[in-house]
């Protein structure tokens, strides 16, 4: 006749033989099965050198918002920090601006028919380089400095 004691120690034994392989699953080195990250060699079964991927890191001071890709595509780019544009005087150069109206602090729209910002809370205007077109409000969008490098659009703020 088998114990209650003894009858407990073998389900714990059990469970820790039933967890073990788990935990060595667990605790493994992983391998990508994402096939961005795949070298040349395991996707073409041939040893090719691997080409670099475009890295283009920002320069001092300047934040990532976009691609020129997208900017070409939408004609603008905004996050939460800044909305950018290109001039529409001259589409060589890029406008970016604080996106939040001067009078309230909504967040303002591009569009893109007019050429100019949109507040949607009091329909307030701006053009494309910040100043006010229409009211209330009644000072201009902050300016940032804005570049491209790459195939990356920067700006400083």
């Amino acid at each position: 006749m088998v114990k209650r004691r003894s009858l407990l120690g073998y389900f714990g034994i059990g469970w820790l033989t039933t967890c073990f392989p788990v935990v060595l699953a667990a605790c493994a080195p992983t391998k990508s099965t994402d096939p961005a990250t795949k070298t040349p060699e395991a996707t073409t079964g041939t040893k090719e050198a691997a080409k670099p991927a475009a890295v283009t890191t920002a320069p001092e001071g300047f934040k990532t918002i976009g691609s020129v890709a997208d900017l070409d595509k939408n004609g603008y780019l905004q996050t939460k920090e800044v909305a950018l544009t290109k001039d529409p005087a001259n589409p060589q150069q890029l406008i970016a601006v604080n996106p939040n109206c001067t009078h309230q602090g909504c967040a303002v729209k591009w569009i893109p028919g007019a050429k100019k910002y949109d507040c949607p809370c009091h329909d307030a205007e701006f053009a494309a380089d910040g100043k006010v077109l229409k009211g209330p409000a009644k000072t201009s969008l902050a300016t940032y400095p804005a570049k491209i490098v790459g195939t990356q659009v920067f700006v400083k703020i």
